[in-house]
């Protein structure tokens, strides 16, 4: 198999780093991009780090990027949260995606979340799509302050998912020949999540919120394994999908009638 060029945002930790190191064992090039310990250091929550991102990228691939993995993301109750996870996603997508059209078998994949399923601010998500970020931003300022920041994660993400699932048939996109999909996980051990872990009951809420019935919890290279073929040439004809790998959550939590 010939080596291919792959950046993965959030590649120091978590799911992000357990891509990495796959793509890496099997002889692909990977720019990782991050606060730290990156090839690419940025901070994905700013307009300034994002285009940082975009140009260090840029300049490391030589303007050719065979895919992109948009893995960063953080779960605080504050605006970083749609900072990062929708705006800092997006825009790195936008921005690479030039280059990706120059490869011959692009591919683009977002971590998303089984969160996304879960009740979300209508006002945060509305402004993420209408690509308003500081709409956004006081909409988000405004569930803080009513004692709601719990509800940015999901809304993050689900506005992520739309917008995933609005872009990928376009002509920017599809038209391009560019596959572009998501894997929302159910709980995965990462530091992201360890904290959770370490109260009883915040664990107990967790595990109400999202039941795991096929092999409770993953590892990050679980989720890893799965960006992994939807970013591989194999994947010619999936877009638009975001492919739960969450133990069987989505399916216990909507039931059969949602697929």
């Amino acid at each position: 198999m010939t080596a291919r060029t792959i950046a993965v945002s959030g590649s120091a930790s978590g799911i992000g780093r357990a891509l990495a190191a796959l793509l890496r064992g099997q002889g692909d090039r990977v720019i990782g991009v991050d606060l730290r310990d990156a090839d690419v250091t940025a901070d994905l929550s700013v307009p300034e780090g994002r285009s940082r991102a975009v140009a260090e990228t840029l300049e490391i691939c030589g303007g050719v990027l065979d895919a992109v993995v948009a893995g960063a993301g953080v779960s605080h109750f504050t605006d970083l949260t749609v900072k990062v996870n929708y705006f800092g996603a997006v825009a790195l997508l936008d921005g690479l995606r030039p280059a990706l059209a120059r490869a011959g078998n692009p591919r683009a994949a977002v971590v998303g979340s089984i969160s996304g399923t879960q009740p979300v601010d209508d006002a945060v998500v509305r402004a993420c799509l209408d690509g308003d970020e500081p709409a956004a931003l006081r909409a988000a300022a405004k569930v803080v302050e009513a004692g709601a920041g719990h509800t940015l994660y999901p809304s993050s993400k689900a506005a992520v998912a739309r917008w995933l699932r609005r872009a990928c048939v376009t002509p920017e996109w599809a038209g391009r020949g560019i596959p572009l999909n998501a894997v929302a996980p159910g709980v995965v051990r990462t530091p992201m999540s360890a904290a959770l872990f370490e109260d009883e009951r915040m664990l107990k809420a967790m595990n109400d919120a999202v039941p795991m019935p096929l092999n409770g919890y993953a590892d990050p290279e679980v989720i890893a394994e799965a960006l992994r073929w939807l970013v591989a040439p194999a994947n010619t004809h999936m877009t638009g999908q975001i492919v739960y790998v969450d133990g069987g959550a989505e399916a216990t939590l909507r039931g059969p009638e949602v697929f």
